[in-house]
């Protein structure tokens, strides 16, 4: 079919998500495909700022550790992002950067399975995750390595001498989904435990990490759960590891009585031995309303319409923009692609920022990659049939051979 703007219009009516856009501090003007690297701000996020800076911090100080429970917050938090990633209330804490936590996950999984010393991983993965996985395993001896594959060898490469799988369920650049299920029930049958990166999971599609009897998992909050940049990240551990070894990064918080102040440590028991120093406690507070604004959403509905989104904007572009020599490289298959579109194309740079110049903002990936992050609660249908006729302005009269946009900026 054709497609109209009649037609994403009449889907906008339709949408039982639609009320929640309400809830996001968006540019007028503007087309934020994005949400993928950063999420939008929520309205109420302002607000909560305000309120722990002024008067938790600024008026009850050192008394609001008790008062507004902040020495509770990463508990109650990763509580609510327990209920959005299939896991039980104490298997998860919001604290950390991912790459901190990917280092504990990693490190206890590697503890659960001595015999064995090989950590198998994608090597196309976002960096810091191999990064994060070689500085362990360099501390650890020589006899420990990485095995890098890539999805089309992975089963065949997970095998008995495989200690530790660590995947990215969403692929940072593609948007490919691997099955969490199939994957996780192979790697086990063959000995290995297995540690899932939800990044771009959390909050765009339905995760089940117990259906899918997943050990540990980590991910990050400022994507699509919109908990602001920077925002903590979160770990889980399944229960059947908990108190079973320790995890290396053994701060005060994660001291099974961080206010009897003992010389030696004495690790806390379940979930809380997966904290390491003191919280950031301003950027847990507002992380939390988005995460509550996810927790109100049915994961379900926003699963259709993520998948409705990064379809209808793949096709609208083949109708607007064949000719000019995008690939597709994120799966056409709905089931397969997580919730962004990614394009390679040779002038793939320049036309990104001329795309954000125009009001659509994406964001690129070297070499090629032009990357659009749709995220349910606030982007509409329309939005599709908007960004896709800019896009088409752009190819049409090559703006992006403008210098301005063949400048290379620090951030892409």
């Amino acid at each position: 079919m054709t497609y109209t703007k009649a037609f994403f219009e009449q889907l906008d009516k339709q949408d039982p998500l639609a009320p929640f856009q309400a809830q996001f501090a968006l540019n007028a003007g503007e087309i934020y495909l994005d949400g993928n690297s950063l999420g939008a701000r929520p309205k109420a996020a302002l607000a909560r700022a305000q309120q722990v800076v002024e008067q938790e911090w600024g008026q009850d100080l050192i008394r609001s550790w008790n008062k507004h429970q902040w020495f509770e917050l990463p508990y109650r938090i990763g509580n609510k992002i327990a209920s959005l990633i299939g896991a039980e209330d104490g298997e998860v804490v919001c604290t950390d950067a991912t790459g901190l936590n990917l280092y504990k996950a990693v490190s206890t999984a590697l503890q659960l399975n001595p015999s064995r010393k090989i950590v198998l991983m994608e090597g196309s993965n976002f960096p810091t995750n191999n990064y994060m996985v070689q500085g362990l395993l360099s501390q650890l001896g020589d006899e420990y390595q990485v095995r890098f594959v890539e999805e089309a060898q992975l089963l065949e490469q997970i095998d008995e001498q495989v200690a530790v799988v660590c995947l990215t369920q969403v692929h940072y650049k593609t948007g490919r989904v691997l099955d969490m299920q199939a994957i996780t029930e192979y790697a086990q049958q063959k000995g290995c435990l297995v540690v899932w990166d939800l990044c771009h999971s959390a909050g765009a599609l339905p995760v089940d990490l117990n259906g899918a009897n997943a050990d540990l998992a980590v991910g990050c909050t400022y994507k699509y759960l919109n908990g602001g940049p920077g925002s903590p990240a979160f770990i889980f551990v399944a229960k059947r590891h908990h108190n079973l070894v320790q995890q290396p990064l053994s701060g005060w918080w994660g001291h099974k009585a961080p206010f009897d102040f003992n010389r030696d440590y004495q690790p806390g028991q379940g979930i809380s031995q997966m904290l390491s120093g003191t919280q950031a406690i301003i950027s847990l507070a507002v992380a939390e309303v988005g995460i509550d604004l996810m927790c109100a959403a049915d994961m379900q509905e926003l699963r259709k319409k993520s998948q409705a989104l990064t379809r209808y904007f793949i096709e609208l572009l083949d109708q607007e923009c064949g000719q000019y020599g995008f690939a597709l490289v994120s799966p056409r298959d709905d089931e397969k692609r997580g919730s962004q579109v990614a394009l390679s194309h040779a002038q793939g740079y320049p036309i990104m920022q001329a795309l954000i110049d125009a009001g659509v903002i994406g964001d690129f990936r070297a070499p090629d990659i032009l990357r659009f992050g749709f995220a349910p609660l606030y982007n509409s249908y329309v939005d599709i049939w908007e960004a896709v006729q800019r896009f088409k302005i752009i190819m049409d009269e090559e703006r992006w051979r403008e210098a301005q946009f063949n400048q290379r900026h620090a951030v892409t």
